[in-house]
C-alpha cells in the first residue's frame, strides 16, 4: 500500500494528543536514570555543597561588616580573603563535580533513550506508519530527545539546586530578621497563583511549538525524499512556499509560547525584586532608628537576592520543564504505540521450517487506512512445498498484499496463514520472516558497504559466505571493480549504484539467507539482457527444493511458473498453467497479450 507522495503535515497523528503533567517527565525519565544513580548522587553532592557554600558567603559578609568596618581593623579583612579564597576553592570543586557528573548522566541517559525510541520504532507494524508520517516520527528522535537531555542538563539540576538556595536562604533570613523575613513572605500567594496559570499555559504552547517542529521535519524528509519527482515536475516553487509556509507557523506559534514565557519570568521579577525593594526601603529606616546592625541589613539583602534569584530561576526551570512536558508527551505517545499484530510479543520459538508448504484458509484483509474496502476477499489458497507459484493481475488485485500477510506485517481480519501447518498469527513476526526471503522490484539498499547490504540476509555470515552468494547474483564482478570492492559504500538508498547493481545485490542478500520460502518481486526486471540470462540461472538454482511465489509482470516469467495463479479485485479468479489459462480466461488473455503485444 502506498501513501500519497506529500500528505498533509498537519496530520501528524491518527488520534489526538494526550495531556501529560510535568510529573510524567520525571516518569519517563526515572527508569533511564536509575543506572546511574551513583553518579547522581555525586552530582547532587556537588549541588550541596555549592548551595551551602554560597549561604556561608552570607555570614561571612555580615561578620566583615559588624567587626571589620566597625573595629577599623584590617586583622578581620585579612581573616576575610583568606576565608574567601577557601570558599572559592570549595565552590570550583563543587561546580566542576556537579557540572561533569550531571553532564554525563544527561549523555547516557539521551544515547539510552534515543536507542529505546528507535527499538521501539522497530517493532511497530507498517499499519502504524500509514497513520503517521514517518518524518515526525524521527522528530522525536532527535529534538524531543534533545528537548529532555536539557531536563537532565539544566531544568532538574537548576530546579533542585535553587531549591536549595531558596529554602536555605529562607531559614537564614528568619536567622537574620524573623521580622522581615515574615514580611517579605506576604509576597509569596503573589507568585504562586499566576505562576500556575501561566505554567499550564506554557506547557499548552510548548506541546503546539513541538508538534510544529514535528510537521516541518516529515515534510523536510518527505519531499527530500521525493526530490527527483520534484524536479522533475518543476514543483520546486510549490514545495519551497508551503515549507515557509509552515516555517512561518511554527514561528508564530514559537512566538506565542515566548510571550506566555516572557510574561511570566516578567512577572516574577516584578513582584520579587519589587519585594527587596521595599525590604531594603524598610531595613534601612531600622537601620538608622538602631534597630539593626549594618551586617545584619547586608546579610538580609544578600539572602533575600539570593531567595529572589531562586525563585526566578525555579519559574525559568519550571518554563522549560513544561516545554518538555511537549516533548515527553510526544515520546511517550510513541512508546506507548504498540503493534496490531496478534502475538507481536510471542517469545515462544517457532518450529523449524523443513518443507514450505503455504496454506491461505478463507482469508479476507483490508489495509487498515482504508478499512472499508478489503484488498483479499475470502482467499483459499495451498501452495505445496517446492512449488513455483506465479501471482498475476493489475495492480490492486491483491499481489503484493499476499506477500505482506505472509510475512506478518500485518494480520487478516478473518483466516489463517499456516506454513507447515503452523499457525503463523501464534508467533513473533520476527520469527515468521526468518524462515523467508523477499526480493522486491525496488530493492532496500541501505547507507552501507556493499558488503554490508548482503549481510542483512544473515548477519553473522563471513566474507567468503557474501563472496559466494555475490557470485551466484553475478554481482562479484561488478562488486571488485568498485573503488573499495566489498568495502565500497554505496551511498543514501544505493544511489552509487545502478539499479541493475542494487537488484543483484538484493538478490545476493537472499541467497545469503538460504530461506525455505523465496518471495520474488519480478527480482530480475531491472537486469539487462545479459545479466538476466545469468541471474535467472541462479534464481533457479535457488529455487529447487524451495517454495517460490513470484509476482509477474513478463510472459517469461509466468511460462516458467509451475502454476499462475490470476487475482482480481482481491480474489483469485483462476488457476492453472499458460496453455491451461490462455485464451480460456479473458483476464489472463489481456494480460498476456498486452505481452505479446509489446
Amino acid at each position: 500500500m502506498e501513501k500519497p507522495g506529500l500528505s498533509n503535515p498537519s496530520q501528524s497523528e491518527g488520534t489526538g494528543r494526550s495531556r501529560i503533567a510535568p510529573s510524567h517527565v520525571l516518569r519517563l525519565l526515572v527508569p533511564l536514570l536509575r543506572p546511574y544513580r551513583w553518579l547522581l548522587v555525586g552530582g547532587v553532592a556537588g549541588m550541596v555543597v555549592s548551595s551551602a557554600t554560597m549561604l556561608g558567603v552570607g555570614w561571612g559578609l555580615k561578620t566583615v561588616v559588624d567587626r571589620g568596618f566597625a573595629d577599623g581593623s584590617a586583622v578581620v579583612l585579612n581573616q576575610a580573603l583568606i576565608c574567601l579564597g577557601a570558599v572559592i576553592a570549595l565552590l570550583a570543586g563543587a561546580s566542576f563535580a556537579r557540572l561533569h557528573l550531571i553532564y554525563r548522566v544527561a549523555e547516557r541517559v539521551t544515547a539510552d533513550l534515543r536507542k529505546k525510541v528507535y527499538t521501539h520504532i522497530l517493532s511497530l507494524d507498517p499499519g502504524y506508519f500509514d497513520r503517521v508520517q514517518t518524518g515526525d516520527q524521527i522528530a522525536r528522535i532527535n529534538t524531543d530527545t534533545t528537548v529532555l537531555q536539557l531536563v537532565i542538563t539544566s531544568n532538574l539540576p537548576s530546579a533542585f539546586r535553587h531549591g536549595l538556595m531558596l529554602v536555605g536562604g529562607i531559614l537564614m533570613l528568619f536567622l537574620v530578621s524573623p521580622a522581615m523575613t515574615l514580611q517579605a513572605l506576604i509576597a509569596v500567594p503573589l507568585l504562586i497563583f499566576p505562576a500556575l496559570y501561566f505554567g499550564r499555559r506554557v506547557r499548552s504552547k510548548s506541546r503546539e511549538a513541538q508538534g510544529r517542529i514535528g510537521d516541518i521535519t516529515a515534510y523536510g524528509h518527505e519531499t527530500v525524499q521525493g526530490l527527483q519527482t520534484i524536479q522533475s515536475f518543476g514543483y520546486e516553487p510549490v514545495a519551497a512556499g508551503e515549507f515557509a509556509r509552515m516555517a512561518d507557523d511554527a514561528y508564530d506559534t514559537a512566538l506565542r509560547y515566548i510571550r506566555v514565557r516572557a510574561g511570566l519570568t516578567a512577572f516574577v521579577i516584578a513582584v520579587v525584586f519589587g519585594a527587596i525593594g521595599l525590604l531594603l526601603w524598610s531595613g534601612g529606616y531600622q537601620v538608622l532608628r538602631g534597630e539593626m546592625s549594618g551586617g545584619d541589613l547586608s546579610a538580609f539583602i544578600f539572602y533575600a537576592a539570593i531567595v529572589a534569584g531562586a525563585v526566578t530561576a525555579l519559574s525559568e526551570a519550571m518554563s522549560d520543564f513544561n516545554r518538555a512536558s511537549g516533548a515527553a508527551d510526544r515520546i511517550a505517545q510513541l512508546l506507548d504505540a504498540t503493534s496490531s499484530l496478534r502475538s507481536a510479543a510471542a517469545v515462544q520459538p517457532m518450529p523449524p521450517v523443513t518443507r514450505g508448504d503455504i496454506i491461505f484458509k478463507d482469508v479476507t484483509f483490508a489495509y487498515p487506512s482504508r478499512a472499508e474496502t478489503p484488498a483479499l476477499k475470502a482467499i483459499d489458497l495451498h501452495i505445496r512445498a517446492g512449488e513455483n507459484v506465479a501471482l498475476i493481475g493489475p495492480s490492486g488485485a491483491g499481489k503484493t498484499t499476499i506477500f505482506q500477510l505472509l510475512q506478518r506485517f500485518f494480520d487478516p481480519q478473518t483466516g489463517r496463514i499456516l506454513i507447515d501447518d503452523i499457525d503463523i498469527a501464534a508467533f513473533n513476526p520476527r520469527a515468521v520472516r526468518q524462515t523467508m526471503a523477499l526480493v522486491a522490484q525496488d530493492p532496500a539498499i541501505f547507507s552501507l558497504s556493499v558488503a554490508d547490504n548482503i549481510r542483512l540476509g544473515r548477519p553473522e555470515a563471513t566474507l567468503a559466505e557474501i563472496q559466494a552468494a555475490a557470485v551466484d547474483a553475478q554481482a562479484h564482478d561488478f562488486i571488485l571493480q568498485l573503488p573499495q570492492g566489498y568495502d565500497t559504500m554505496v551511498g543514501e538508498r544505493g544511489n552509487r549504484l545502478s539499479g541493475g547493481q542494487r537488484q543483484r545485490l538484493a538478490i545476493a542478500r537472499a541467497l545469503l539467507k538460504n530461506p525455505r520460502i523465496l518471495l520474488l518481486d519480478e527480482a530480475t526486471s531491472a537486469l539487462d539482457a545479459a545479466n538476466e540470462v545469468a541471474v535467472h540461472q541462479a534464481l533457479k538454482k535457488l529455487m529447487q527444493g524451495r517454495t517460490t511465489l513470484i509476482i509477474a509482470h513478463r510472459l517469461s516469467t509466468v511460462r516458467e511458473a509451475d502454476r499462475i495463479l490470476v487475482l482480481d479485485q482481491g480474489r483469485i479468479v483462476a488457476s492453472g498453467s499458460h496453455e491451461a489459462l490462455y485464451g480460456q480466461n479473458p483476464l489472463y488473455t489481456h494480460l498476456a497479450g498486452l505481452q505479446l503485444a509489446a
